[in-house]
C-alpha cells in the first residue's frame, strides 16, 4: 500500500454576523469546538453591540452525524490522522477568508477559540502574525508544536492574551489543568491572563461581553 497526494480546488463556506459597515470598532475570529457548526456557534455572540462588532465564523471542514439518529451534524478541525497535512489545509482555508473580508486596519481584531478551536486559534495566530489586540483561549488546549518563541510577536504588538477554563469542564482533568497551566506560562512567559470560572465546557455570555467592556 501506497499513500499518495493530489491537489485540487475545493469550495468552503464560513459565518458572519452583523455588517462591516463603516469600519466597527471590534472584528472577531471565533473558531468553533468539536461537534458545532459555524451558525450555531456564531449564537453565542449576538448579545454583542452590533454596530461596533463585525462577527466572523470559519467552518471546519469535517462534517459528520452526532449520533445514530443521523440528524444533527457537527464538525472537527482536525484529528491525529494526517494532522500537519490537515493543518496547513486549514490554515490555507482561514488565509483565504481574511482575504476575502478585507478587514481594516484600524479595527481591533479578536481571535478566540473554544475548546479544539484553541488549536486553530493558535496555530492561526503564529502562522499569520497579524496585529491582534486580544488572544483569547477559552477551554481548550495549545498544540504541542508551538514554542515561546513563535508569540514574540505578539509580544510586539501588545496584545492581550486571556485564557479561560471552567473549574467544572468534564474534558480538563485535574492534571491536565496543571500541564496546561505551565504550558501558558511557558509560552506566553507570564503575560497571560489566566481566569478560573465557576463552570463546565461552555462559553459564558458574561466572558464574552467582558472581552469588549
Amino acid at each position: 500500500m501506497k499513500e499518495k497526494r493530489i491537489r485540487y480546488r475545493t469550495t468552503g463556506t464560513y459565518e458572519t454576523l452583523n455588517h462591516l459597515g463603516k469600519s466597527p470598532k471590534n472584528v472577531w475570529i471565533v473558531l468553533h469546538g468539536m461537534g458545532y457548526l459555524s451558525r450555531f456557534f456564531l449564537k453565542h455572540f449576538k448579545g454583542l453591540p452590533p454596530d461596533e462588532n463585525y462577527i466572523i465564523a470559519p467552518q471546519a471542514p469535517s462534517k459528520y452525524y452526532l449520533n445514530d439518529a443521523y440528524k444533527h451534524v457537527g464538525a472537527s478541525w482536525l484529528t491525529k490522522e494526517n494532522t500537519v497535512l490537515e493543518t496547513q489545509n486549514v490554515l490555507a482555508y482561514l488565509d483565504a477568508i481574511w482575504e476575502a473580508e478585507n478587514i481594516p486596519e484600524n479595527c481591533k481584531l479578536i481571535v478566540l477559540g473554544f475548546s479544539q478551536g484553541v488549536s486553530i486559534a493558535t496555530r492561526w495566530a503564529v502562522h499569520k502574525k497579524l496585529r491582534i489586540h486580544q488572544l483569547v483561549l477559552y477551554s481548550g488546549g495549545i498544540p504541542n508544536e508551538l514554542r515561546p518563541e513563535d508569540f514574540d510577536f505578539l509580544a510586539e504588538n501588545e496584545t492581550e492574551i486571556k485564557v479561560f477554563m471552567g473549574n467544572k469542564d468534564e474534558f480538563i482533568t485535574e492534571k491536565r489543568l496543571k500541564e496546561e497551566l505551565k504550558k501558558i506560562e511557558s509560552l506566553f512567559e507570564g503575560r497571560a491572563q489566566v481566569v478560573i470560572f465557576d463552570g463546565g465546557h461552555e462559553l459564558k455570555k458574561e466572558i464574552i461581553n467582558s472581552l469588549i467592556e
